[in-house]
């Protein structure tokens, strides 16, 4: 907008050195540019779908009584934030090194926030368009979301979900008791990415689903060796096998019978017990002696 009186005889727009308008001539090729009043109070255009390139100075020019006038205005184009690159979905291996990209475009130049969602909630990682992860663990799996933020609108998110692979490590494997003619079950539970594949052993012999009226069943971290009869040659010790990509882990569980002693971890037990053993032996040669 720009205000005139009754003296101004002559007016015009300019943009930096190019003219607009002079008085309701149009002089500019851009028809998104148009006079919007041209009146003895007031000399207005108006600039329709406003782009980034419209930024800059801006001259009303009057001419009164013989003497030129300038008054000057500067447009300041504010852009929403938009992230135009960003990182793709990534695979890797536990340790190798990553690095994630976000490039965003705003005006005023937007702040670029990188977070790490995972299931304890969201982590900060990093205040920059590129993050980047050296000897990358398990733990730093999942979605990476990247954030531009520059006030003029809602930030613009985005997400990059990060796939770490590792070899198979074992979580659960427990012995367990089952009585003659009773139905046994063999548990084991195992992590990894890919899912691990699973194989169950007796010794040296590969169990195989359906024969000796056992059946295997796996399904994602667990598998399950069952017995659907006991009988006294199944008690002993299984071995449940882990395997992917990546490597292979295996563990040791025992199928024992009612009242059988077994290997159940209790370690505290077995050295009370010998303590107590030689505390006994010992009393014995001091009454001797």
């Amino acid at each position: 907008r720009c205000t005139v009186d009754d003296r101004v005889t002559r007016v015009a727009w300019l943009n930096r050195s190019t003219i607009l308008y002079a008085g309701n001539d149009k002089w500019s090729i851009d028809n998104r540019v148009v006079i919007l009043s041209n009146t003895k109070t007031q000399y207005s255009i108006r600039i329709h779908n406003v782009d980034v390139y419209d930024e800059g100075p801006y001259t009303c020019s009057v001419q009164t009584d013989n003497h030129p006038k300038t008054s000057r205005v500067h447009l300041i184009v504010q852009v929403p934030p938009q992230i135009v690159n960003i990182s793709s979905d990534i695979t890797v291996n536990e340790g190798s090194s990553v690095t994630l990209m976000c490039l965003a475009f705003g005006r005023p130049e937007p702040t670029v926030t990188w977070r790490h969602l995972s299931g304890k909630g969201q982590g900060f990682v990093s205040e920059d368009e590129y993050l980047e992860i050296t000897g990358i663990t398990r733990e730093q799996s999942g979605e990476y979301e990247c954030s531009a933020v520059n006030d003029v609108a809602v930030p613009d998110v985005r997400k990059v979900k990060v796939t770490v692979n590792y070899p198979p490590y074992i979580s659960n494997a427990k012995n367990t008791g089952a009585s003659v003619g009773q139905k046994g079950i063999l548990q084991c539970e195992a992590s990894a990415v890919p899912v691990a594949e699973f194989q169950w052993f007796k010794e040296d012999t590969r169990l195989a689903n359906g024969l000796e009226g056992v059946r295997i069943e796996s399904k994602g971290r667990l598998s399950t060796l069952t017995f659907f009869n006991v009988s006294e040659k199944d008690y002993g010790n299984y071995t449940c096998v882990a395997t992917n990509q990546l490597g292979n882990t295996n563990a040791s569980i025992i199928l024992y019978g009612p009242g059988a002693v077994h290997d159940g971890g209790n370690a505290a037990s077995r050295v009370v017990a010998g303590l107590c053993l030689w505390a006994t032996l010992l009393a014995r040669l001091l009454l001797d002696f």
